[in-house]
């Protein structure tokens, strides 16, 4: 017989529900039985840490409070005087003021923040920034946990003490009585910043195990419960010492099913949850623009879970157009059904898979109205393919002009930046195509009869290039498969496309497969722009991973493009000057790269002139040019866009550069043949707000 609650109960003790594996088996002890975890509902924790030095706008705000929302009265006026006994606010008198904006919870209560918008505004930047939920949600799937467990930390913001310098911009009024923020507030852009640091900080050095944390919403999992009992009491541990409160009611676990970051998660695969799905279905057609934006955004979400979504709602979005007068005819009730029944339907993502026996599959097409991709993965055993996501996008701007083969070039390639992001850059990828581009991408030329630049090719080229060269010869990053060709067309290569195939110049190979003897003539390059004192200045800046040092030069005017160039000038006089037998440069810089891989000999042939124009910046690349002629001279290109989890040390050397180019430095006369103690000091003392490295930690 079923239970209440709708689960099955066998002989052994488990519950089950229909289509789920067994969800938990009630002798396992919860979390939530710990001692030291709270049963107030309004639990404020202190962090044992010195009070905050936050930015402080030099820009007064002073903003008058608006209607709020008539339920929200009662429950709002007994949180602040509850908070106002638990020392989180306090009466005051300043010059700033911002309203209360009361927002209410999925569970009906009421949460207090202040709407900040105005004050946001010109409020200094801080460097660090919280993780990207995309990413994690990435990581947690290649885990393919069997057991997890959530710890959601109660109003972790008001246990973050500031200091008293910093409470008077934060300043609220209610019922007449003026009111600042003693702790981090709501609603402020950098108090998820500094909250998700300090307690990130708080776990490392409480030595917590393995985890991903969101904020103030931690994750542990494991392939049995005890295992993950073990992990979650350590960090509950941890932060209850380090002052947080944690509530009973947020630590839920061990289970084999369980909602973290709004997903639900079993066996490292995420879903849509039940009650998202019956909220979705549930909503009535919309009557308005804003009804309208509301949906999209609901559903939005769980894009990755429907095939050619963007698509579907594209007649949806067509209403939500500033130009466009609100009409909802039978083109979007069609599509309003449609998404719905797809959301209703949607299949679970992952987990992601490791191994030689894993095959991955990137299909790709373009349509008529836009792009889409999917990747799956397959192991042996399996009759049909596990997704791993669907992404799609309608075309933009002078896209939806490319031919036939240029869009499916362009779904190929960002369909392969897509999967790089779920499965990394050094996994083999089955590319499978409507057309056959690969085979093509290894040609020069770009043909005569074409809408895209030379440099989006040159663009493309490099990427899908580069990516099916890693591997061995047996195994190549990518292979091609041609399936479900559309019948009645007529697919092929123009002749000017089956020309002879054109070699490309060498490029370096990537930085972690140099042998050791070579990585002491390898170089990281970067450059940025940026105004300081209303004057436009650039940065060009080499980092070298064996010395462990950067060397920078700047200048007046200029653009990014320009402090490029000066970095590669900058590499070159290093390997000159110390007559480097060979320079192995790393670039992240698609310009730079294309150039040294080609475009400076054709340049060069042209007279430095490009379709009867001089080329821009032609007197750098000519010096540039001049000296690689002398000095052998390999390039990779780096790719900037790699989650942490994915990381290299290829990638690490070039965050490492990036940083030193966009980061303004002390003019110290720097020494390359020495460490650059002093230049990579005062650098991390800037980036950190200088509030030392454990204050804004990325």
């Amino acid at each position: 017989m079923p239970s209440r609650n709708g689960y099955f109960k066998d002989p052994k003790g488990y519950r089950w529900a229909f289509g789920i594996a067994a969800v938990e088996t009630e002798d396992i002890r919860q979390l939530s039985t710990l001692p030291g975890l709270s049963d107030d509902s309004c639990a404020v924790g202190l962090l044992r840490v010195e009070e905050q030095q936050v930015p402080i706008t030099t820009t007064t705000v002073h903003r008058r409070q608006y209607r709020t929302d008539r339920d929200s009265v009662i429950p709002i006026h007994e949180m602040i005087r509850k908070l106002e006994s638990q020392g989180v606010v306090s009466k005051a008198r300043s010059p700033f003021n911002s309203p209360i904006w009361p927002v209410r919870k999925s569970s009906g209560e009421w949460r207090l923040t202040v709407d900040y918008r105005a004050l946001n505004e010109v409020t200094p930047p801080l460097s660090a920034a919280v993780p990207d939920m995309l990413e994690l949600q990435y990581e947690l799937e290649s885990k393919a946990a069997k057991w997890y467990a959530t710890i959601d930390i109660a109003n972790a913001f008001f246990s973050i003490p500031l200091a008293a310098e910093c409470r008077a911009q934060f300043a609220f009024t209610w019922k007449g009585v003026q009111y600042t923020w003693n702790r981090l507030p709501q609603g402020w852009k950098h108090s998820p910043t500094i909250c998700y640091g300090l307690i990130q900080t708080t776990l490392e050095k409480g030595e917590a195990p393995e985890h991903l944390q969101y904020i103030d919403d931690i994750i542990v999992w494991g392939n049995t419960a005890g295992e993950v009992f073990e992990k979650g009491e350590k960090i509950i541990q941890i932060l209850l010492k380090a002052g947080f409160a944690i509530k009973r009611s947020k630590v839920k676990g061990p289970a084999q099913e369980i909602q973290f970051l709004g997903v639900k998660w079993q066996d490292g695969r995420r879903q849509i949850p039940t009650e998202v799905i019956n909220k979705i279905t549930a909503m009535s057609p919309p009557t308005s623009k804003k009804e309208t934006q509301a949906f999209l955004g609901a559903i939005g979400f769980w894009r990755m879970h429907i095939p050619e979504y963007s698509q579907i709602v594209s007649p949806l979005y067509l209403v939500t157009c500033k130009k466009n007068d609100f009409h909802w005819g039978p083109e979007q009730q069609q599509a309003f059904a449609q998404i719905k029944q797809e959301i209703a339907h949607a299949v679970a993502l992952g987990p992601v898979r490791t191994g030689p026996d894993v095959k991955n599959v990137l299909y790709s097409a373009a349509g008529n109205n836009g792009l889409s991709w999917s990747l799956w993965q397959k192991v042996p055993g399996e009759t049909r393919g596990r997704p791993l996501g669907f992404w799609s996008r309608s075309y933009r701007g002078s896209k939806a002009n490319y031919t036939p083969t240029e869009k499916e070039i362009l779904a190929a390639y960002e369909g392969l930046q897509a999967a790089s992001e779920v499965i990394g850059t050094e996994t083999q990828l089955l590319l499978a195509p409507r057309l056959p581009v690969l085979g093509w991408m290894f040609k020069g030329n770009v043909p005569s009869t074409h809408h895209a630049t030379d440099t989006t090719w040159s663009k493309w080229i490099a990427l899908i290039t580069q990516r099916a060269r890693i591997g061995n010869p047996n195994r190549p990053g990518i292979l091609e498969i041609i399936t479900n060709w559309p019948e009645g067309e007529t697919f092929g290569l123009s002749s000017e496309e089956e020309e002879e195939q054109v070699t490309r110049a060498e490029e370096a190979p990537p930085y972690n497969e140099l042998p050791e003897t070579e990585r002491q003539y390898a170089l990281f390059t970067d450059g940025s722009c940026r105004i300081v004192s209303a004057n436009q200045k650039w940065k060009a800046a080499v980092w070298s991973p064996t010395r462990r040092v950067a060397q920078a030069t700047e200048g007046q005017g200029g653009s990014s493009q320009v402090a490029e160039l000066k970095a590669i000038q900058l590499a070159l006089d290093i390997a000159e000057r110390e007559k480097w037998p060979r320079l192995y440069l790393y670039t992240d810089s698609w310009m730079v790269a294309n150039a040294l891989w080609g475009w400076l000999n054709r340049w060069k042939k042209a007279n430095w002139q490009r379709r009867g124009k001089p080329i821009w910046a032609a007197e750098i690349w000519q010096d540039i040019a001049a000296r690689v002629e002398k000095l052998t001279v390999k390039v990779r290109h780096v790719d900037a866009h790699v989650s942490k989890s994915q990381a290299n040390e290829e990638h690490h050397n070039n965050e490492q550069v990036d940083k030193a180019a966009k980061v303004k430095v002390s003019q110290v006369d720097l020494d390359w043949q020495h460490k650059g103690e002093v230049f990579l000091a005062r650098w991390a003392h800037d980036v950190s707000g200088h509030q030392g490295r454990d204050a804004t930690y990325q």
